[in-house]
């Protein structure tokens, strides 16, 4: 594994709303280089990320058929709900996980929902614990405001006004949040195979475990917990949208031995119906990234951030697609 200075950035500034001309300059640095920095001072309660790290051990300690009875299948084309080991692939191959998807909490008669708009709708909670869906709410709140504050930094790394992501971009963002479990094995295996994430900006809580890598210019590199901060890194739109000059890096989960994993990734993404093109001062590339992953080009993508999501979130689930297709007034 090579040797790695991972940056940590103070965003303290764009929290409290005071002068991030300099937190700006650090978030660019981090994005032109590999993509990922933790931060601290980002304002979330530690207490809360603990004890959403403590209910999903609860839920993910019942047996399958307590499970079961909020599986992502009856969440529909909203796409929330449980899934056990193996249920999610990665490039076609199955992940050593069990998750539970949510996001933006919508009511049965939202017009999104009534539409069938994919990936809208209400989250399927358990009902043990119990408190787990005031808590994943209550995240799911602090990192939504949190993503609008980073953003802020974001528009200033690239010359942008403060506002600019807000007023084009993220005014009614994708929110997504995941819980992930990586069961304990006696050998070293991987949770999760290299993948890019999709939107804008992905922020990480994550257990002190470690087991998260990531594909550096110099090799692949361990991203090792750190305690209070958060692991931010960039999306595909972020790449598509500033022509390769920020980079959407590739990376992965090696399960630790002897121990289970509790990973809880949140997307901050575009809105659904956003045109995914260039940012101002920046041109659409070719193909900044012709040694992908998924042996795919971003940059070929056009369209709405909705259809670039949906396509890449029906090969991870093909039989949840499949169903949208067989049914598709759910």
């Amino acid at each position: 594994m090579a040797a790695h200075e991972h940056p940590v950035i103070d965003v303290s500034p764009l929290v409290t709303g005071s002068d991030a001309a300099t937190v700006g300059r650090s978030i660019d640095a981090a994005c032109r280089d590999d993509g990922f920095f933790s931060i601290v001072g980002h304002g979330v309660d530690l207490a809360l990320l603990a004890r959403l790290e403590e209910l999903g051990r609860e839920f993910f300690a019942l047996d399958a058929r307590e499970k079961e009875e909020i599986a992502m299948v009856r969440g529909g084309r909203a796409w929330r709900g449980w899934f056990p080991v193996g249920g999610e692939l990665t490039s076609g191959t199955p992940d050593r996980k069990e998750g539970l998807y949510f996001g933006a909490e919508l009511a049965p008669d939202d017009p999104r929902v009534v539409a069938g708009l994919p990936l809208h709708g209400p989250n399927l909670f358990p009902e043990r614990p119990p408190e787990l869906r005031s808590t994943v709410l209550a995240v799911l709140d602090a990192f939504t405001t949190l993503g609008h504050q980073l953003m802020r930094g974001f528009a200033l790394a690239l010359g942008l006004d403060e506002g600019w992501f807000d007023r084009e971009l993220t005014a009614d963002p994708v929110i997504l949040f995941r819980m992930f479990h990586y069961p304990a094995s006696d050998e070293p295996v991987w949770g999760v195979g290299e993948h890019t994430d999709y939107g804008l900006l992905t922020i990480l809580f994550q257990d002190n475990g470690g087991g998260l890598e990531l594909r550096t210019r110099d090799g692949w590199v361990q991203i090792p917990p750190r305690p209070g901060a958060l692991v931010c890194n960039l999306g595909d739109m972020l790449e598509r949208m500033t022509g390769g000059v920020y980079r959407s890096t590739p990376h992965r989960v090696r399960s630790p031995r002897g121990r289970d994993r509790v990973a809880c990734p949140f997307f901050f993404d575009p809105g659904w119906d956003t045109e995914v093109r260039a940012l101002p001062g920046f041109t659409a590339a070719d193909d900044a990234a012709p040694d992908r992953w998924d042996g795919a080009s971003v940059h070929d993508f056009e369209g709405t951030y909705g259809d670039y999501l949906l396509g890449k979130v029906s090969k991870v689930f093909p039989a949840l697609r499949q169903q949208a297709l067989e049914d598709p007034g759910h």
